[in-house]
């Protein structure tokens, strides 16, 4: 049962002042369906009218928990962050819990600086999205003291926590597919992050659907490079310019692939007409371009809620198994790729 700051009336206080039990107050303070709906408004209103701020420091003494937890990503710049967070909250708020939020902006140093405040705050649990070059210790260093670790989009190998993403290497495997089933055999990649485990595992779904149709792996073809507008930019420059240019290429995100799509117009040249183009993510922006980019769904809201559902499980039973669930993409076919044009 919550306390209440100094000088302010105390829970006992409001519970006495309704002819209520302080158990029910506590209860419907935290809306809680136990209570009846009038007897939780009844309760909330006099609240208000009364002052009465919950001590939630007083209460996570009692109950060893904050009900708060601390959401890290690497990004929010790209809208697919957005998504993401806004399911962590959703799933999160719905069981009663604050998130804290901390971006690392792909720095190590500045994620270890940022979590590390957020868990002064004694979270029930971290939600994270590694930084590029995050090593099993930072992380463990995260769950030092107790506190739960989930991994999401992202996740270091052999770190021993739960993690909710996208299979990636079968989603790029889909979109080199699709271009194939066109009849392209040049097929470039635009974007590319080796030091992240996305990286990694879309550049091999690149090399696997090239290997699926027997076509050979050229390092050429493969334009390095942050998921950025303007990686995607000069990437398909860089592809178009070489001496044998692919007819099409696959982008490590939705950003490289807008980034592509101005770089195409910029020579001249029409995605869906003289050069096809596979995004990655399918964000809502996906859809509205022209031309509407074809893509891949990589379920973002889906594993979004799915890390909520994890963390809180690792919460309630600390040591049940580690989970590591990766959702299948599904490749969303619009109007950027198209059979290649006879030269």
């Amino acid at each position: 049962m919550d306390g209440a700051v100094s000088g302010r009336i105390t829970l006992q206080q409001l519970a006495q002042a309704l002819g209520l039990s302080t158990a029910t107050v506590s209860l419907a303070l935290r809306d809680s369906q136990v209570v009846a709906e009038a007897t939780r408004l009844k309760v909330q209103e006099a609240a208000r009218a009364r002052g009465y701020v919950a001590n939630r420091g007083a209460a996570s003494l009692r109950t060893a928990r904050t009900n708060i937890v601390g959401i890290g990503l690497h990004d929010i710049i790209n809208p697919s962050f957005t998504e993401l967070l806004a399911a962590l909250e959703d799933s999160l708020s719905a069981a009663g819990k604050t998130i804290l939020l901390g971006v690392s902006q792909e720095d190590v140093t500045r994620q270890t600086r940022t979590l590390g405040t957020l868990a002064e705050y004694r979270p029930d649990a971290f939600i994270v999205s590694p930084a590029a070059g995050t090593t099993v210790d930072d992380l463990k260093a995260l769950a030092a003291s107790g506190i739960a670790v989930v991994q999401v989009t992202r996740e270091v190998e052999g770190s021993g926590f739960d993690f909710a993403g996208s299979d990636d290497t079968a989603g790029v495997a889909l979109a080199v597919a699709h271009l194939v089933d066109l009849g392209h055999r040049r097929i470039g990649m635009i974007g590319s992050l080796p030091i992240a485990s996305t990286g990694r595992r879309r550049l091999a779904g690149y090399r696997q659907g090239l290997g699926d149709a027997g076509l050979p792996f050229d390092p050429a073809l493969v334009a390095e490079g942050p998921g950025l507008r303007e990686t995607g930019r000069a990437g398909v420059l860089k592809l178009l310019a070489l001496p044998d240019p692919p007819t099409a290429a696959v982008c490590f995100n939705d950003l490289n692939a807008f980034g592509a799509l101005m770089g195409l117009q910029s020579a001249g040249l029409t995605a869906g007409r003289d050069f096809s183009l596979v995004g990655y993510d399918d964000i809502g922006e996906a859809a509205l371009w022209h031309p509407a980019l074809t893509t891949v769904f990589t379920r973002i809201p889906e594993y979004g809620h799915i890390a909520a559902e994890l963390a809180l499980a690792r919460i309630a039973e600390p040591g049940r198994p580690v989970e590591r669930v990766a959702l299948m993409p599904r490749l969303v076919v619009r109007e950027t790729t198209t059979p290649p044009r006879r030269r």
